[in-house]
């Protein structure tokens, strides 16, 4: 969306100094201003959003954007109400309700899958996709095998595992996998092919020869040959998803998400399992790995889920351009153009 905006109109980027966020916005070409560098804590969030939004609206009042958007949204509804501007979310977490509970009071439209399982009221818009459709669409995204032999893939069959930090706003009173079932996992998956561990977090030192080290941009594209994808990271399980990799997402005990929920129940695309039921997907894990052709059966599931989803970067770009001038349109789209 940013690329397809620039071509049009004046584009400012702000970003936040978390996880590999920086690296992906220079490895891209993007130019950004970091507002900020992510905090730990109920405190410190608080604190380092307050720095945000006070930077956020020197900088909106110096540039003067017609429009603000963003992924949560949290600052850009803050001061797009400040300095008079429409703001459009996009999100799909309906477990981070603090940071929602002072960000959609305020802005203009929210824009959420059809799966999302809060009414949102009149500012809320539903389209037919998910986040990660916007750049693993097969129209945007294209793996490149050559990431085997720079990832050091041995073994036709390889796994990746991903663990989370738990440091996001959304993640207070989260957590993962115990130790003994993560080590349990990949003692099951390297009897069948190579481990690989992308982690936010430092690992314990017997489980340091297993982490993945290849620069971000490349990670989908690692991720598109996988034989099987297991973390605590909805976004990494949707991602999987996207891509037809079976996929496990193993969190804290609860309601799930809207995207993940539908991702299973409709698609069969991916396991959700609380991280109290970890013998459980350990059993379901042995069970697949025995199981023959099982790319070729997510492929299939792929492509019914595709068949009946959007290009999200298209439904991006082409809303956020016509909201501010003329909401009445840019809803029209929603219904007719970004509908299957």
């Amino acid at each position: 969306s940013i690329r397809e905006w620039e071509k049009r109109h004046e584009v400012y980027v702000t970003s936040r100094e978390k996880e590999m966020t920086l690296e992906l916005l220079e490895a891209y070409g993007i130019d950004n201003t970091c507002l900020s560098k992510q905090q730990s804590g109920l405190a410190g969030l608080f604190r380092e959003l307050m720095t945000r939004d006070f930077r956020l609206l020197g900088l909106a009042r110096k540039f003067k954007p017609d429009v603000l958007t963003g992924i949560a949204g949290v600052s850009i509804a803050h001061v797009g109400m400040l300095v008079g501007r429409p703001s459009v979310v996009f999100y799909d977490t309906e477990t981070a309700t603090l940071s929602n509970s002072i960000t959609y009071p305020l802005a203009s439209a929210i824009c959420t899958p059809e799966c999302y399982m809060a009414d949102l009221g009149r500012k809320h818009v539903r389209y037919p996709g998910y986040h990660e459709l916007a750049y693993l669409h097969p129209s945007r995204f294209t793996p490149d095998a050559r990431i085997l032999d720079e990832a050091g893939v041995k073994d036709r069959k390889f796994f990746i595992l991903r663990f989370v930090s738990w440091q996001a706003a959304h993640d207070i009173s989260q957590h993962g996998m115990s130790a003994d079932i993560k080590r349990k996992l990949i003692d099951m998956l390297a009897a069948s092919g190579q481990v690989f561990i992308s982690s936010e977090a430092p690992l314990p030192e017997d489980l340091e020869p297993y982490r993945l080290s290849i620069p971000p941009e490349k990670m989908h594209h690692l991720m598109s040959f996988a034989s099987m994808i297991i973390g605590e990271g909805a976004t990494v399980a949707s991602e999987a998803a996207m891509l037809g990799v079976p996929a496990f997402y193993v969190t804290k005990p609860g309601k799930g998400l809207g995207y993940t929920n539908e991702l299973e129940k409709k698609y069969g695309l991916i396991f959700n399992f609380d991280v109290e039921q970890g013998d459980q997907a350990l059993g379901k894990i042995g069970e697949l790995l025995q199981r023959e052709n099982l790319r070729d059966e997510w492929a299939e599931k792929r492509e019914r889920m595709l068949s009946e989803k959007i290009d999200v970067a298209g439904f991006i770009t082409d809303f956020v351009e016509t909201y501010p001038a003329d909401k009445t349109k840019a809803m029209e789209i929603v219904k007719t153009k970004y509908r299957t």
